[in-house]
């Protein structure tokens, strides 16, 4: 009986080893099996993967465009102090006049005390190499920089100058170089340096006010912001470019390379629905100001106690890209002090076909990032019509001369305080309001008011007024005003706003109103 127990504990315990030994077998196989599929897998194109799979071709499936440069990273690291060393000041002296262009209005000037890119050099995660054009090659470079560079801003804030430290800058985007090749050596006649839209491009940093504290002046950080992302944005995401010759570059090819404007968009403002006010007392007095580019901001009149505005306010803009750029569309509130945002909305001009009028309705948002602003209340809406005209080559060329000349203009006007800065909205319609064409600020409409130079002079209203220290173009009322800074008062006036101007009248008072 004991034998007989011995032997069936014997025979059920290698019957156990071999089912177990069976099963490890066949797990380790199928493993094996899973692997090598695994790098076959991987050594298969996405061309061939689809002829392979045909109709049943995976939609999950995605391959890597970018290869890696570990090597391009390893040079970077050694030549980065003298990258820095060479560059400094040069970036400086560049960098000044651009950040005065995109100064916002909040700030009376702004100068570049300290620009140093710090020892630690960007990292290259990938590079994809293309052929878009005959004698181009596209390199797009996943570009990310985590340094520890170091600028101070002077600011002028309500006539104090405050030193201001970007600290801990880092950048993430995809920066696009094109080679444009040419028949003699260095076989490269030019370069072109973008970022590109999409992925969005990401600036990050620490502000902090030397000897005092980004509270003392409310809104310092979000001018801040404002001030480098519409820079960035504005002079290097494309469409825009620089661009850079090599050697003894042809003009034309110059030309070629560089920005052009493709055709021009007229935007009617149709109305506005369901706007929130902001007023503890009484309704919101909205106003739409849009842009395609923030240096060329148009505003509408304002509507006074009304959340549900219509305007029917017609304007034109130049456009680049159709496919990359945007028609941004912010509706605020009207008020003495700082103007609150109701909403913001952004129409994308790549579905626009051209010479054919079409009308949208878009919902009003807190913020166009909504990955950092979450916000899920409703604000109103906003209904705009839109209307695309590309632009034949003989239009380009007056269009392009007349956009330096708005450009110069308002530089001009900027100087001798007629404007806060080149970026503020200038209000006026097609047909009706403050228009900037030529030399002078032109205001269509009854009377066919001009003004001209520095001296401005309205006719047709029979008001006047001389002198470069008014208030924004637009505002302007008899003469005796002077331009209000941070107090904002109610000026005494009996003038007659000028058509398309942004002022309306208060018990007997007119209210002058910065965008």
């Amino acid at each position: 009986m004991v034998l007989a127990g011995l032997f069936f504990g014997f025979v059920v315990g290698v019957g156990l080893i071999a089912v177990w030994k069976f099963i490890m077998d066949k797990r380790s196989k199928h493993r094996i099996q899973k692997t090598t599929a695994t790098e076959l897998f991987n050594l298969i194109d996405e061309v061939e993967l689809k002829k392979l799979c045909g109709e049943n071709y995976p939609t999950h499936i995605s391959f890597l465009t970018y290869e890696k440069v570990g090597w391009m990273n390893k040079m970077l690291e050694k030549f980065w102090p003298f990258v820095v060393q060479a560059t400094e000041e040069l970036v400086k002296m560049k960098l000044e006049p651009m950040l005065e262009t995109y100064r916002p209005a909040g700030i009376s000037s702004l100068k570049l005390d300290k620009f140093h890119l710090g020892k630690v050099a960007p990292q290259i995660d990938g590079v994809r190499i293309q052929r878009l054009r005959k004698s181009q090659v596209h390199m797009d470079l996943d570009f990310k920089w985590g340094g520890n560079g170091d600028i101070v801003l002077n600011i002028g804030v309500m006539g104090t100058k405050l030193p201001v430290q970007l600290k801990n800058l880092s950048f993430f985007g995809t920066v696009r170089v094109i080679f444009q090749l040419g028949d003699e050596i260095p076989c490269i006649s030019a370069l072109v340096v973008a970022l590109l839209p999409k992925p969005k491009f990401n600036i990050e940093y620490t502000l902090k006010v030397i000897g005092g504290s980004t509270g003392t002046i409310p809104g310092l950080g979000d001018m801040i912001e404002d001030l480098v992302e519409s820079s960035v944005a504005d002079t290097l995401e494309w469409p825009h470019r620089i661009v850079l010759p090599v050697g003894d570059t042809p003009a034309d090819i110059i030309s070629d390379l560089g920005l052009k404007l493709q055709g021009r968009l007229k935007v009617t403002v149709v109305k506005a629905s369901g706007l929130k006010s902001q007023e503890k007392f009484g309704k919101s007095d909205p106003y739409v100001r849009l842009y395609v580019r923030v240096l060329f901001k148009k505003k509408t009149t304002t509507k006074d106690s009304n959340l549900n505005p219509e305007w029917n306010e017609s304007f034109e803009f130049d456009v680049e890209d159709t496919e990359t750029q945007t028609l941004v569309l912010q509706v605020k509130d009207e008020d003495i002090g700082t103007d609150k945002e109701l909403g913001i909305a952004a129409v994308s001009l790549n579905d626009l076909k051209p010479d054919t009028e079409i009308e949208i309705t878009r919902p009003l948002l807190k913020h166009l990032d909504n990955i950092k602003h979450k916000d899920k209340g409703d604000r109103g809406s906003i209904t705009v019509k839109l209307l695309y005209h590309p632009y034949t080559r003989e239009e380009q060329d007056l269009a392009m001369s007349a956009e330096k000349k708005e450009l110069d203009l308002k530089e001009e006007m900027k100087n001798n305080g007629v404007i806060g800065g080149t970026m503020d909205a200038v209000g006026g319609a097609v047909g009706g309001g403050a228009k900037l064409v030529g030399t002078g600020l032109t205001t269509v409409g009854s009377g066919g008011v001009k003004l001209v130079g520095t001296g401005v002079n309205a006719v047709g209203s029979g008001v006047g007024m001389v002198g470069s220290g008014v208030v924004r173009a637009g505002r302007m009322m008899s003469s005796g005003v002077k331009r209000l800074s941070s107090s904002n008062k109610l000026v005494n006036t009996t003038s007659t706003p000028i058509n398309g101007s942004p002022m309306h009248e208060v018990n007997g008072m007119q209210k002058v109103k910065e965008v």
